[in-house]
Parts: C-alpha cells; sequence; structure tokens
C-alpha cells in the first residue's frame, strides 16, 4: 500500500504536453501565419472598437456599452488561447507546466462565461428597446448597465473559481498529452486518474446554471421580439426593428451553435479533432467576425468611425 502511494507521488504529472492544430510540420507553418494574421486583425478591430465606444458621445448607449464590454473581453479571450495555439504551430508539441495550464484555464472559463452572460445581457436590451421602447430610458438607465456588466464579469469570475479548484485537486498520474491546443476541460478530466464525479457535478451546474440560462435569457428575448415584430403595422417598420438585433442574433447563433456542439452533443461522438475545429471556431472565429459583424451593419459605427477617420 505504502508502496503504491509512493509510485504515485512520484509520477504525479508536472506538466502536460498540448498536440496543438497539427503534428505536421509543413501544415504548421503555413497556419501560423494564418493564425498570427487572424491574432492581430482580432486586437486590432477590437481595440477601434473600444477606443470608438469610449471617445464618441454618439455611441454612449446601452447597445454600445455592452458591445465595448464584449470587445474589450474577446481581445482578453483571444490572448488567453491564442499564444499556446501559436507556440504549437511554431515549434511543434509544447509541454506547459501543471500550474501554466491550471492559470490558463482559469482565465479561460472566466472569460467564455462572462461572454455567456454578455450576450444575454444585450438580447434584453435589443427586447426593451423593441418591446418596450417608452421605458426603455429608464429600464436600460447607466446604473442598470453597469450592474449588468458587473454581474457578467464577477459571475464568470466565481464559476471559474469554482470549476478550476475541482479540476486543480484531481490527481493526474499520466498519460500527460493533451489534444487539444489549449487547456480545455474536457481533455484534462479524460487525463485524471481519480474519481471525477464531484468535479463533473459541478461542471454540469455551472452549465446549467451559465450556458443554458443565459442561452434561455436570449432565446425568451428573441421569442418576444419576434412576436413584437410580427405585430408591427408596416413592413418598413418591422425591418427596421429586426436591422437594430439580426447582428447579436448572428453572433449568438455562432457562438451558442459551436460550445453547444462541443460540450452537449452524444457521447459516442469521440473525434477530438473536431472539437479542436469547433474551439477554433470560438476562440479565433467569433473573436475576429464580432467586430466585423455588428460594424458591417451599423451606421452609427460607420458615422463615427469615418468622422475617426476624417473620410467624407
Amino acid at each position: 500500500m505504502e508502496t503504491s502511494l509512493e509510485l504515485a507521488n512520484t509520477t504525479r504529472v508536472q506538466e502536460f504536453i498540448l498536440l496543438g492544430l497539427s503534428t505536421r510540420p509543413g501544415i504548421r507553418h503555413a497556419l501560423f501565419t494564418v493564425f498570427l494574421t487572424l491574432y492581430l486583425l482580432t486586437l486590432l478591430e477590437n481595440t477601434l472598437i473600444v477606443y470608438l465606444v469610449c471617445t464618441h458621445s454618439e455611441l454612449r448607449k446601452p447597445m454600445y456599452f455592452f458591445l465595448g464590454n464584449l470587445s474589450c473581453l474577446e481581445m482578453c479571450y483571444v490572448s488567453v488561447t491564442m499564444p499556446s495555439l501559436l507556440v504549437g504551430l511554431w515549434a511543434g508539441p509544447c509541454p506547459v507546466p501543471f500550474t501554466a495550464c491550471m492559470t490558463q484555464l482559469f482565465f479561460f472559463i472566466v472569460l467564455i462565461c462572462t461572454e455567456c452572460t454578455l450576450l444575454a445581457s444585450m438580447a434584453y436590451d435589443r427586447y426593451v428597446a423593441i418591446c418596450r421602447p417608452l421605458h426603455y430610458p429608464l429600464l436600460m438607465r447607466p446604473q442598470v448597465c453597469l450592474a449588468l456588466a458587473l454581474c457578467s464579469w464577477l459571475g464568470g469570475l466565481l464559476v471559474s473559481v469554482a470549476k478550476t479548484t475541482c479540476i486543480a485537486s484531481l490527481s493526474y498520474c499520466g498519460p500527460n498529452v493533451l489534444n487539444q491546443f489549449f487547456c480545455d476541460v474536457s481533455p484534462l478530466l479524460n487525463l485524471s486518474c481519480t474519481h471525477v464525479a464531484l468535479t463533473e457535478l459541478v461542471d454540469f451546474i455551472s452549465a446549467i446554471v451559465i450556458f443554458c440560462g443565459t442561452l434561455l435569457v436570449a432565446l425568451v428575448s428573441y421569442a418576444a421580439i419576434g412576436v413584437a415584430v410580427f405585430r408591427m403595422p408596416s413592413a418598413a417598420v418591422r425591418r427596421k426593428a429586426l436591422s437594430t438585433c439580426a447582428s447579436h442574433l448572428v453572433v449568438v447563433g455562432i457562438f451558442y451553435s459551436a460550445a453547444l456542439f462541443i460540450y452537449c452533443r452524444p457521447s459516442r461522438i469521440k473525434s477530438m479533432d473536431l472539437n479542436k475545429v469547433l474551439s477554433v471556431i470560438y476562440t479565433v472565429v467569433t473573436p475576429i467576425c464580432n467586430p466585423i459583424i455588428y460594424c458591417l451593419r451599423n451606421k452609427e459605427v460607420h458615422a463615427v468611425l469615418r468622422k475617426t477617420l476624417h473620410l467624407p
């Protein structure tokens, strides 16, 4: 008994090996250029959005306040996952110390939970704007917007503390290879050599509260918006109302579709390569697409951007 305990202690995993997106050198170096370009573009786009929202009074509205928060979040979000992806593409499978892996996991969970709540807050904002326009200045006053944003960030922080503590307390005796480009929940649980029932319960409860709860808020908000738009008297008014929430609806659809497929698909689907592709969608593609989606359909952002760049 004592011998087995000593052996377990000596073989406890001190680092994980991230396989990254690809182990083939020719493909890796091409992908490195692509993803480095995407990373820099993501930082540039979201920095521009934050700058415009903070410096122009025309954009000091609840919708743009949440958009600024989302852009700030996505700069942090992509900076948590992209460096390890780029290192893996440049140098191949790379070792990550246990503490560094848990730190990356902590910030990843904080940011993904916060994004869920922010997207739900933005859906509520669109609901109030379309379904209760006369009460909009009261229901979405600055204090309410600030409270919603703070709750989003604090909620993500609390969930992450609980989940990361549970995962970090598990024993990892080997193997230590993660078929992923960052430290994610499911691959880590699969490597644990101890009972993970409590950790899975915490993961399940947090998913119900944060993920399913915020998705329900978004679905209910858009169902109410759909009913309100259907009752509007003219096609022109309906188009105008829909245009104010179309961008957000697209972002919600992309984000939740990828996340739902990863975490709620049948257990018999075990393709980790498919997991990595879907992870790229919500950790890389979504942050770079969100500013484009929001700005392409927004005349106010267009006007402010032209003003900033001194364009006619």
